[in-house]
């Protein structure tokens, strides 16, 4: 398989992942903007899961771009990264309409975790199949290596706080918000 057809096939995965996250948000009651403060945790619930979904779809991009071969072993960790983003309609749901109440928390951050450690194997094994760009761009990574520690750290905070949970997810959205240009500058470079 190639890697377009990789791309391909997870871009739709991730578009069809957004479309079920936003069919999940209900139409409220009544007629004026008052109606709409009942859904308004699963409509924040959903701004956060869209940014990080979109994350991890500009990330997974630039990744592929910077790929060399495709092995099996590449596709799992691909399908394994894709069911981990699956869930994301569910615990976003799940968190919105119950308030960010503790045990939805935990499991949305638990969502959250097991996403950043299935791309990291995704990208190891990307470079283990022969990507030496994408080797050079990672460099030490320490914004991937942070993320799972604070990840945990949100899913234990969120039995005792799941509003500084949330915090914590939302400031590491924010943190991935910044567009990481290394592997995008590498292939610019390596294509002058």
């Amino acid at each position: 398989m190639g890697r377009n057809r990789l791309e391909a096939f997870s871009d739709g995965v991730i578009a069809i992942i957004i479309t079920i996250m936003v069919i999940e948000m209900k139409v409220p009651h009544g007629e004026n903007m008052a109606a709409l403060l009942p859904v308004l945790p699963v409509f924040l619930s959903y701004i956060m899961s869209f940014i990080y979904v979109g994350i991890y779809w500009n990330n997974h991009h630039n990744m592929l771009q910077a790929s060399g071969k495709i092995t099996g072993s590449i596709l799992w960790a691909n399908l394994h990264l894709l069911f981990w983003l699956s869930l994301f309609p569910f615990v976003t749901s799940w968190m919105g309409e119950n308030h960010f109440a503790t045990a939805p928390t935990e499991l949305y951050g638990v969502v959250l975790f097991m996403a950043a450690i299935a791309y990291f194997i995704l990208q190891q094994r990307i470079i283990a199949a022969g990507a030496p760009t994408l080797r050079r761009a990672i460099g030490r990574d320490w914004k991937g290596k942070v993320s799972p520690v604070f990840y945990f750290i949100g899913i234990i905070s969120a039995q005792w706080s799941p509003t500084g949970a949330k915090l914590i997810y939302l400031g590491l959205a924010f943190l991935w918000l910044i567009p990481d240009r290394r592997i995008e500058n590498l292939l610019v470079d390596s294509k002058e």
